[in-house]
């Protein structure tokens, strides 16, 4: 069964201290907006490549947490995910504002 649930910031950040694997973040917005800023270890893919390089670039037993310039993009990402069959897909609704907001660790020029 294939899930589709925003996934609490602050739940994403306890994994991520305490060291939880096999998650993959993914930012699906466009490089500039990445290198100035993402959540430490996100990987970048464009929103408009994703269905075409998720199943080269992501695994398909992990499960993934999208966000993306707005949770209107992270809704689409994850619908595409799950269309390519990636069956544990999150969004991260308030994407990197969110997850400023409470602390966690970014990366990039602007971060």
């Amino acid at each position: 069964m294939s899930r589709n649930l925003a996934v609490d910031v602050h739940d994403l950040k306890s994994r991520l201290e305490w060291g939880q694997p096999a998650f993959t973040i993914v930012d699906v917005r466009d490089r500039p907006s990445y290198n100035q800023g993402h959540i430490t270890g996100a990987i970048q893919i464009p929103l408009d490549e994703l269905a075409l390089k998720a199943k080269s670039a992501l695994h398909s037993e992990r499960h993934i947490y999208v966000y993306g310039a707005d949770d209107e993009q992270a809704v689409h990402a994850t619908q595409a995910l799950l269309e390519a069959g990636f069956a544990e897909v999150s969004g991260i609704p308030g994407g990197l504002s969110a997850w400023k907001s409470i602390g966690g660790a970014t990366e990039g020029v602007g971060a």
